[in-house]
């Protein structure tokens, strides 16, 4: 059974966000990927929906498609294997597999950082904005994650950042 993280932000950051990022041990600093993964959270499910609404394919609380998933895996890890292998601690044994992204937060948050590392720092060779910027850190969700095309907003980010946070400088 999932836990239920609706209007506790700081526990789900203690009990899957940070010991996802020390565990896949890609950022020095974890303060600005614990907002973008944070933020990102609340902004797809307000840490409570592990189904898409309306029926779509999304899972989880970071609302990753199964296409999107099974990418990373067969077009990003598949030719880094150490990255690989510290995602995979978050499966118990486990085959990765898309319907993991529903239930099992650690797994859903790794998976959500491998994406924002493929996408922003390979890719579009961006790093994370700057901690406390939530208004950039909004952007960034918004270009690589739910992308340009995506139906929300970065305004609708910093809007659900301030009702869990309170107001943005």
């Amino acid at each position: 059974m999932a836990s239920d993280y609706t209007n506790q932000p700081k526990q789900f950051v203690d009990e899957v966000i940070t010991v996802v990022l020390k565990r896949l041990g890609l950022d020095a600093d974890l303060q600005a990927p614990t907002e973008l993964l944070l933020g990102t959270a609340i902004q797809e499910s307000g840490l409570h929906y592990r189904v898409q609404l309306g029926g779509g394919p999304a899972r989880g609380l970071f609302q990753m498609e199964p296409n999107t998933h099974n990418d990373i895996w067969a077009n990003f890890l598949k030719h880094r294997e150490g990255l690989a292998d510290a995602t995979r601690q978050f499966l118990n044994g486990k085959v990765p597999s898309s319907s993991e992204l529903q239930d099992n937060d650690q797994y859903a948050a790794a998976m959500c950082r491998v994406h924002y590392h493929r996408m922003g720092k390979i890719v579009g060779k961006t790093p994370i904005p700057s901690a406390g910027d939530i208004p950039e850190i909004a952007a960034y969700w918004k270009q690589y994650y739910n992308t340009p095309q995506g139906k929300g907003t970065a305004a609708q980010f910093v809007a659900n950042w301030e009702a869990h946070h309170g107001p943005v400088d």
